[in-house]
């Protein structure tokens, strides 16, 4: 089960992933080999990193990589790697958001 500061961290980021893989994947259908900037990866990563600490314990962690910044990712690899962080925050909210019977709402289901 997930702690408040990951649901809190999941329900910022999560906007943010959605966004980020939309852009990146129209700039592949452009040019997929084209490089990405130093400051673009910087970008990328600080999200990725934050996204990381909401999934630090569900088992698709371990496939979930950063982005290298030192040999800079070409458009189709950073849209791969986006692809895994989208899946993995999918099945993270599936596994944790849901009906409530007893409140007849949709809820979070944290560490209580």
């Amino acid at each position: 089960m997930p702690s408040e500061d990951q649901i809190d961290t999941y329900e910022t980021t999560r906007p943010l992933l959605d966004s980020l893989y939309e852009e990146v994947r129209g700039l592949c259908k452009k040019k997929p080999d084209a490089t990405l900037s130093a400051s673009k990866v910087k970008l990328i990563n600080r999200l990725l990193k934050d996204v990381r600490t909401v999934l630090k314990d569900e088992p698709e962690f371990k496939y979930l990589d950063l982005l290298d910044d030192e040999s800079l990712p070409q458009n189709s690899d950073v849209v791969l790697i986006l692809s895994q962080y989208t899946a993995a925050m999918d099945t993270f909210h599936s596994n944790y958001h849901g009906w409530d019977d007893e409140r007849k709402t949709h809820r979070w289901f944290p560490d209580e």
